[in-house]
């Protein structure tokens, strides 16, 4: 009779903690069994998807990535300077496509510090190599290139991330691709029998990417705690919203 009684009891201390879960989604839908931190703005996350939690390797890419990002790294403020330029064009761009805001950084770490053309032929802020950019409706070719539009080009980008978020069903996998291409990035999930961004191994580049946006992120979000002292923001002219 005692036994049955502890079953009992057991079963509905179960049964609350699934319904708290499922009230709080504290648990990830994925098939990740990290428990994920909830949004808020101290919390590092890209597109409000967190950093799992009690992970040394993903805590230690991290902490790489914010240090090759701070000032005493890049002895420049020419990403905030860039971020006040672009911003206003891209931002609302975003927001017309349904794409979270966070997706803006990915021009400061494709092009921010070196723009021009890649080796292997991306070129502009959001560097599409010339078949992607053709694809989603940009002009390449014949003395026009249109990846060095900023609007244009922007809305190329939120065609492309909407279509990858379509396919994984995560905005961190989405940047992911962007980064590597769908084909390879489904592949690595197949193999790996892993969807989450932070437990997959990946090729050096893509498997940096995402901490290098949250990095990029955190440095224009709170320039002074990343040694940006001298930094102040200033408002974008109105103009630059017509840029491009």
């Amino acid at each position: 009779m005692l036994v049955l009684v502890l079953i009992s009891k057991l079963n509905i201390f179960s049964t609350t903690i699934n319904e708290k879960v499922a009230s709080t989604g504290d648990i990830s839908h994925r098939n990740s069994k990290f428990i994920f931190i909830k949004s808020n703005a101290n919390a590092y996350n890209f597109a409000n998807e967190a950093l799992p939690v009690n992970d040394a390797r993903v805590t230690r890419k991290l902490k790489i990535s914010l240090k090759q990002h701070n000032f005493k790294t890049v002895q420049s403020t020419i990403l905030h300077r860039k971020a006040e330029k672009w911003f206003p064009v891209i931002e609302p761009l975003l927001r017309l496509y349904g794409i979270p805001d966070d997706f803006k950084y990915i021009p400061l770490v494709e092009s921010g510090l070196c723009e021009g053309t890649s080796p292997k032929g991306a070129r502009g802020l959001w560097q599409f190599m010339p078949g992607t950019a053709r694809t989603y409706g940009l002009k390449v070719g014949h003395g026009v290139d249109e990846r060095l539009n900023l609007r244009r080009s922007t809305i190329a980008a939120c065609k492309y991330i909407k279509e990858l978020y379509g396919e994984f069903n995560s905005w961190t996998l989405a940047a992911a691709a962007y980064n590597n291409g769908s084909i390879k990035l489904e592949r690595a999930i197949n193999k790996q029998n892993e969807d989450n961004y932070f437990r997959m191994s990946l090729n050096r580049e893509t498997g940096s990417y995402v901490y290098k946006l949250i990095a990029m992120k955190a440095i224009i979000q709170q320039p002074k705690k990343y040694g940006y002292d001298d930094y102040f923001a200033m408002t974008p002219p109105s103009s630059l919203l017509n840029f491009n």
